[in-house]
């Protein structure tokens, strides 16, 4: 990462302040799968995480966001949380990509829109 965009660009993995931050308080507490690297403040409250590329809060697993969030103390081990047979492996938000879900009918789905069904009746000012 050049200098400038470590001074200025703040959506892309961090500043010069967070890790001059992280480097003066922070204390490295695991990684999840995606690379991103998490911290919490040396006898501190604080915890934090340094994104893997852009900082996009949906790439955050489930499991460290609860510790994120102090829904648990103890961060993810190193197996892991267990998954349950009925999860679904992790998913960044999709939004605003060519992978977002579009319900059917929407006019931004692939395809032909279905017809009318017969229950609509338009609206006329006359009546």
């Amino acid at each position: 990462m050049s200098l400038f965009s470590e001074i200025f660009v703040w959506w892309d993995r961090q500043t010069m302040g967070t890790r001059l931050f992280t480097w003066r308080k922070g204390e490295r507490v695991g990684e999840d799968g995606q690379g991103n690297v998490y911290y919490r403040e040396r006898g501190g409250e604080r915890r934090w995480v340094i994104y893997a590329g852009a900082a996009e809060a949906s790439r955050v697993p489930p499991e460290w966001h609860g510790w994120l969030h102090r829904v648990v103390d103890e961060p993810p081990g190193e197996g892991g949380v267990v998954a349950r047979p009925w999860e679904k492996p992790h998913r960044p938000n999709m939004t605003g990509t060519a992978e977002a879900y579009r319900p059917p009918g929407s006019t931004l789905a692939r395809g032909k829109r279905p017809p009318a069904t017969g229950d609509y009746e338009a609206w006329s000012p006359a009546d």
